[in-house]
């Protein structure tokens, strides 16, 4: 049985032109001379599109450079596919970044920059809340269903919001590919959480749910809860291997152990990426699939996440397309989060919404400039508040600190339990850290910062005020002014004026007016108050069984006498309406 559209559109032209700039990254570099690559690739009409995401993820790989461990599934995908070394989140944590993803624009000027918008609420005294993007703004995941697509999540969300029902056609731990109808195109995305920070955690072992990965499809496999032991996870690489130590982090027996763990967390993901795309490859359709993976920022480490240096910003992206097209090759371009939104819209032949902020970088609306900055902002952070912006180009990095009265380290409660944060702050309370390593724990940040990411890689020399480099200041201080006042982003701004300005100045949250459902003549027509609101319905039959799939609302329908309609609305934002029904005369 063949799942797979095989028309194709005519060739569409993806000019992929790679100029090497090193950046500023956190592994070993293998050097490499500048390649320009201009070809024409063939896509399918409507092609799969399959994201497989890990978390936590810095440059820790052989095909970004770093040999420590090997990864045999990512190493292929690699050798298939274009390596994008230039890619970096809008934010050092996973919440603000995914929702830059799924949004295709900046978390500042939706209100999901703050980490996160709905915990610590007994900190901060401020309520529970989510980001209010503008009325037009969907999911691309909606935007993908309501051009035909079958869209499913495992399982990570964390968009800063809660994902409306028309957001997915599933999102489970079950979900795949595998369960959409005959012939429909998809776009699968499927999360690894080893990987994450909580992996260097103590008594160290893999999550029992990412066994899963193993088994993906199997609606009958269960787990239990919580973690392996360590006596039962998996060792993919010798506990004394010789590991390069970024010179912010101390060489003690608890740094080299904990960057043991994330080598051994990357290699059991790699494994499980593996089970992923066997799977594909199982049901024939390698070759008809456009394959992402990519971290939701960069490492996991203490001054890695969490922070805009690109020890915190900068992730792999690997794209494997169809028939390993440009297989082996590199692009070097100035990737952003926000980019990824437009660029699945361009791929599958649609125009990319005109609130997005990003741009495409592939398919037939590929913008016809390519980007020349990247821009990253910081916030609160659990219980503590921050203000800081970045903007960075394909050599220099400019970040204003709206806070500098302030000091860098941030006292997060949860990065403290992994064992290098513990064994930092002994050390500072020691005096024995280096001059490198005690920067960071400084009591208060310098206004600006300026750094030559070619020749610092590890952000520790600030530039700003020398004054060889005051062209390239101004040049990078007038980028940040114009990208902030086109988001519409305040630094600084106190987070509970910004949720009164989501919330247009109400005492509680907005709430979704309730659909309203009109049939005539068989013909359904739903409507909401509420501007921007998706509508999701059910069509439940005579027998009372009721579809599983919430179906996006576009159009009036027809459907069978005497079925009932079942509707709910929702602004992403606002609290959901509540669900009405209505039955055909």
């Amino acid at each position: 049985m063949n799942l797979f559209n095989t028309n194709t559109r005519p060739l569409v032209l993806i000019y992929l032109l790679g100029i090497l700039l090193v950046g500023c990254q956190t592994g070993p570099k293998n050097s490499e001379k500048e390649i320009a690559i201009s070809t024409e690739i063939q896509l399918p009409d409507r092609p799969n599109i399959l994201w497989l995401v890990t978390e936590d993820m810095g440059s820790y790989i052989p095909s970004f450079g770093d040999s420590t461990i090997v990864t045999p599934n990512l190493s292929r995908l690699a050798a298939e596919g274009v390596v994008y070394p230039n890619l970096y989140s809008t934010s050092g944590v996973c919440a603000p970044s995914r929702a830059a993803l799924i949004m295709g624009m900046y978390p500042s000027s939706i209100g999901a920059n703050h980490m996160r918008t709905t915990s610590y609420t007994e900190v901060t005294g401020l309520p529970s809340y989510g980001a209010v993007p503008p009325p037009q703004a969907r999911m691309v995941s909606e935007l993908l269903r309501m051009n035909g697509y079958y869209c499913s999540n495992n399982n990570k969300e964390d968009y800063q919001f809660e994902a409306p029902k028309t957001g997915w056609d599933e999102s489970s731990a079950y979900a795949h590919w595998r369960n959409r109808n005959e012939n429909q195109p998809f776009f699968s995305v499927f999360n690894f959480t080893d990987t994450h920070e909580s992996g260097l955690f103590e008594p160290y072992g893999l999550r029992k749910a990412e066994t899963r990965h193993y088994h993906e499809g199997d609606r009958t496999y269960k787990w239990g809860s919580g973690r392996l032991t360590e006596e039962e996870t998996p060792v993919h690489l010798s506990k004394d291997t010789n590991f390069d130590i970024p010179p912010y982090l101390p060489d003690t027996p608890k740094v080299r152990r904990d960057m043991w763990k994330l080598y051994n967390n990357i290699a059991e993901m790699d494994k499980q990426v593996g089970a992923v795309l066997k799977q594909l490859e199982d049901d024939g359709l390698l070759d008809n699939t456009i394959i992402f993976f990519y971290g939701d920022h960069g490492g996991p480490l203490p001054r890695e996440k969490r922070l805009i240096y690109d020890s915190g910003l900068n992730t792999p992206l690997i794209i494997r397309f169809p028939n390993k097209q440009l297989a082996g090759t590199k692009d070097t371009q100035l990737l952003s989060f926000v980019d990824f939104a437009p660029t699945l819209l361009s791929l599958i032949g649609t125009e990319p919404s005109p609130y997005m902020q990003g741009q495409a970088f592939l398919g037939p609306y590929k913008a016809e400039k390519e980007r020349e900055y990247i821009h990253a902002a910081a916030d609160r952070f659990d219980g503590f508040t921050d203000a800081i912006r970045a903007v960075r180009d394909d050599r220099f990095k400019y970040i204003r600190n709206y806070r500098p009265e302030q000091g860098y380290y941030l006292p997060v409660e949860y990065r403290e339990g992994i064992p290098t944060m513990q064994e930092l702050l002994r050390m500072r309370d020691e005096g024995t850290l280096d001059s490198v390593q005690a920067l960071w724990f400084r009591d208060h940040k310098d206004p600006e910062e300026l750094y030559d990411c070619t020749t610092d890689p590890y952000e520790l020399h600030n530039l700003a005020q020398n004054p060889d480099y005051s062209g390239k200041m101004e040049e990078l201080r007038t980028e940040m002014d114009r990208w902030l006042k086109e988001i519409g982003d305040v630094p600084n701004l106190p987070e509970k004026e910004l949720i009164s300005q989501l919330w247009k100045g109400a005492e509680t949250q907005p709430i979704t007016a309730e659909p309203v459902i009109t049939s005539a003549n068989n013909k359904i027509t739903i409507d909401c108050a509420t501007q921007g609101a998706s509508i999701g319905y059910k069509i439940q039959g005579k027998n009372n069984a009721a579809t599983e799939v919430w179906t996006a609302y576009q159009k009036p329908f027809e459907i069978p006498e005497g079925s009932k309609v079942i509707a709910q609305a929702y602004r992403i934002g606002y609290v959901p309406s509540e669900t009405v029904e209505s039955s055909t005369e």
